[in-house]
């Protein structure tokens, strides 16, 4: 008996399922069918879903990788960057010496190891000789356990060994890229020899394909290949290493920092003089690697998260006004299938089925899109933003895919569905007249969806303003140069002599005859060297006193130093009260420098700086100083400059050259005859890049630029969405009252006073959404507050743009409904009623 009663249940429960697949099969089968026979309908929810979701897909996938998702490496949660926090004195003062870097990796009781690279690597630093033309390439000088630190291993052949950081090892590792790209990919060049720099070096192995150091360390960099940093031929240099750990497992940031302070007093800044232990007091910090990268960016992605959802919600809220105006027109065929027998949940259920469809589509649809920004996007190679290479669509992305395409079927779908079930269906089965089932409370549903509209796209207006702003700001920076008509390139050269003057005097030679000739070509105004340029790597050697002057400890800075020629200062355009350097000033002449503006007004406050003289070696060198130059921006275009000094480089020691061509003629046309002009020089030039000095700055402010293209491509669409839904509405209620318009016509309505009348409402409700958005927007600025520069939250002009652009829209799009309202007929319209 129970074993029938059991049976005859699980019959039941059977028919029950096989009912409810049936039902959803016929409501699927329905639903398609209605959408097929709507195109205009399906085709525009269509086209607003792919560009929301997409939209929002490629932003997460942006914000995953830079935020959510650990770092390329294994066990990435691990890695800890070490380094004070950023000062004026540029990268000498978040690196160390070989002598600390030894010291903390013994020290250190927290670590697995420690690890490090050279922090002063530039473009287009190495030359790669014996195979035809000598080509430029990117190496970076990394300590010999880089790679077994961070956790990577080669693609093919191996790695470097700790103890390739002691003396001379001529091996090298290339990046996958630049084997693939420069070796097409042959497997056989392991273990072979190729010329770098003059000198025969082993590749011992290749990189995967999955490690990208400048994706990681040097955002917007391509590194070619590298070569282990030899430890004992860099000692005299001073602070060049970088600082990088792996904690053992279970160490927590504060237990490294306890560590770091333990060991930061017995380390020795430089070939163990004594006198400088201590030097690091205070400046081991470690910070979590993923931190390092990418915590910069953290207010800028959630911001830009935030306008993303809202240009979805915009959608959503249009997608439901376009619905509910769809739904309101099928009110009959509703009430028929409620006097049929389908319930209100029936109903509702089919028109969440129908959403779903369309959200699922637009979802696919979306997909693709974002697949699309996002393969662009890697390609941006110009654009300095960490991990780059590595954004993509994984499976949180799809998960996210799926959540905010049920998310937008419910926001646009649910509310149609209870709306039109919330009325009288027999009542919309009696009525027979136009817009049958149809009432004023819908089209107040209407309208505050409207305002809804209005208002958020209200706050990505008054964002996108701000940021426009600011960026403006940004680009009225006086940088203390003129990267307008300037290029650069990198000279390669040779200056190796059997002594140091004669190594000067050679090195002197070569830059003089570079000089004259390139300032011989056509269309050349000026050309000068440094070893250095502004907005890239800097460095700080010492601190220089002023002769006669007594200062508090630690009150005097440490200037970032370049060294350059004469012409460099005129070539980059940089102001210069007093004198620039000339050939006379050589090595046996009386040692000058030129100090920038921020270092005068320290070194002498309110007095003359030119003529005065600064102490190095204490008080063994004296330098003159012959000219005070503008504060050149060194680091960032929004940062503030702090001391500088310039050295001739025939008095210093310059690491490396940077020719700067000023020119009347456009860089592409100018840059054949430079690098030719240096080929006949030296026939081992390679064919580097003459860059416009204004790539450097755009690639300094190419992250606040991408962000705030953005954030306005968004403000764009949330507009235009706007706009769509004003138009809906009033285009809609101007259908609807087409009787009242024939009786107020009739009884005397002007066409001025019709269209005043459609106009009147549709500022209405664009009043009441920018109201509301205003109020938003004022909220929501304090949250992107830190991201704008000079430029204040509460900035009126950008409050008052919005509001005009606002109403100049919502007039336009209440202009044709207005104009086909006054164009009513009377009598028409009271038969039609």
């Amino acid at each position: 008996m129970c074993a029938e009663q059991r049976e005859a249940g699980k019959s039941q429960e059977e028919r029950r399922v096989n009912s409810l697949a049936d039902r959803l099969k016929q409501d699927l089968r329905y639903t398609l069918r209605s959408l097929r026979h709507d195109p205009g309908f399906t085709a525009v929810s269509l086209a607003i879903l792919t560009l929301a979701v997409g939209a929002n897909i490629a932003v997460f996938s942006v914000v995953n990788t830079l935020l959510l998702r650990p770092l390329p490496f294994p066990k990435a949660h691990e890695l800890v960057w070490i380094a004070p926090p950023p000062g004026e004195c540029g990268l000498s003062c978040a690196t160390y010496s070989a002598d600390a870097y030894e010291g903390f990796q013994a020290g250190s009781r927290v670590y697995q190891d420690v690890t490090g690279y050279m922090a002063f690597s530039t473009a287009d630093n190495a030359r790669i000789t014996g195979r035809g033309e000598p080509e430029p390439a990117t190496s970076v000088e990394v300590i010999g356990n880089f790679f077994s630190v961070l956790g990577v291993h080669p693609a093919m052949g191996r790695l470097f060994m700790q103890e390739e950081s002691r003396g001379s090892h001529p091996v090298a590792v290339l990046a996958n890229a630049y084997w693939r790209r420069q070796f097409h990919g042959d497997p056989a060049v392991v273990g072979k020899a190729i010329e770098l720099n003059g000198t025969p070096i082993t590749v011992i192995g290749v990189l995967p394909a999955s490690f990208d150091y400048g994706a990681v360390f040097s955002p917007g960099a391509k590194v070619d290949l590298f070569t282990p940093l030899d430890l004992d031929k860099e000692r005299d240099w001073g602070n060049i290493v970088t600082l990088i750990g792996r904690l053992k497992p279970g160490v927590t940031l504060a237990q490294a920092l306890d560590d770091a302070k333990r060991v930061a007093p017995s380390l020795y800044f430089n070939v163990k003089y004594p006198q400088t232990l201590g030097r690091y007091k205070g400046d081991l910090i470690p910070v979590w690697l993923k931190d390092y990268v990418t915590g910069k960016l953290r207010r800028s992605l959630i911001a830009l998260w935030c306008a993303v959802t809202a240009i979805l919600l915009i959608a959503a809220v249009n997608l439901s006004n376009l619905l509910l105006a769809r739904t309101s027109t099928r009110a009959k065929e509703f009430a028929v299938r409620g006097a049929l027998g389908a319930s209100r949940v029936r109903i509702i259920a089919q028109l969440l089925l129908e959403s779903l469809e369309l959200s699922a589509a637009g979802a696919l649809l979306g997909l693709g899109m974002a697949a699309v920004l996002l393969a662009w996007l890697r390609q941006q190679g110009s654009l300095a933003l960490p991990l780059l290479s590595d954004v993509r669509l994984d499976a949180r992305a799809l998960v996210w895919t799926v959540v905010i395409a049920i998310f937008t079927a419910m926001i646009f779908g649910l509310l149609p569905g209870v709306r039109i079930t919330g009325g009288n269906l027999q009542e919309a089965l009696k009525d027979s007249g136009p817009g049958a089932g149809v009432g004023r409370k819908h089209e107040r549903v209407r309208a505050t969806l409207v305002v809804a509209e209005v208002a958020l796209a209200c706050v990505l207006l008054v964002t996108a303003g701000l940021l426009l702003r600011s960026f403006a700001k940004v680009l009225q920076v006086d940088l203390g140069f003129r990267p307008e008509g300037a290029a650069s390139i990198k000279v390669d050269y040779d200056d190796s002599a059997a002594s140091a003057d004669a190594s000067v005097a050679k090195r002197t030679a070569i830059f003089q005859r570079i000089l004259a000739q390139v300032g011989a070509i056509p269309g050349v105004e000026a050309a000068g060297i440094a070893d250095y340029l502004p907005l890239g790597p800097n460095r700080e050697w010492d601190t220089p006193v002023p002769e006669g002057k007594t200062f508090a400890p630690n009150e005097l800075p440490d200037p970032l130093v370049y060294v350059i020629t004469p012409g460099f200062i005129r070539a980059m355009g940089i102001r210069v009260r007093g004198r620039e350097f000339t050939w006379e000033d050589g090595p046996d002449s009386e040692r000058v420098v030129l100090i920038n503006a921020s270092a005068a007004r320290i070194y002498w406050p309110n007095e003359d700086a030119v003529g005065k003289i600064l102490l190095r070696n204490r008080g063994q060198q004296k330098d003159r100083v012959v000219g005070v130059v503008d504060d050149v921006h060194e680091e960032y275009v929004e940062g503030g400059a702090g001391a500088q000094i310039y050295y001739p480089a025939t008095q210093q020691w310059p690491n490396g050259a940077q020719l700067v061509v000023r020119c009347s003629l456009p860089p592409a046309v100018i840059g054949p005859s430079v690098l030719r002009t240096l080929r006949e020089l030296n026939p081992d030039q390679p064919a580097a890049e003459f860059r416009p000095i204004r790539t450097i700055v755009d690639r300094a402010v190419s992250p606040r630029r991408f962000f705030m293209m953005l954030v306005a491509a968004f403000a764009g669409m949330g507009l235009l969405l706007a706009t769509l839904g004003i138009y809906g509405v009033i285009s809609y209620s101007v259908t609807q009252k087409t009787p009242e318009i024939g009786v107020r016509m009739a009884l005397g309505a002007t066409v001025g006073h019709v269209r005043k009348l459609v106009l009147t409402s549709t500022l209405r409700l664009a009043g009441a959404g920018m109201l509301l958005g205003a109020l938003l927007s004022v909220a929501f600025s304090q949250v992107i507050a830190s991201l704008l520069f000079a430029t204040s939250p509460w900035d009126a002009p950008t409050y008052l743009g919005m509001g005009v652009v606002l109403l100049l829209v919502a007039l336009a799009a209440g202009y044709m409904p207005a104009r086909r309202a006054s164009r009513v007929e009377p009598m028409r319209a009271l038969r039609a009623g």
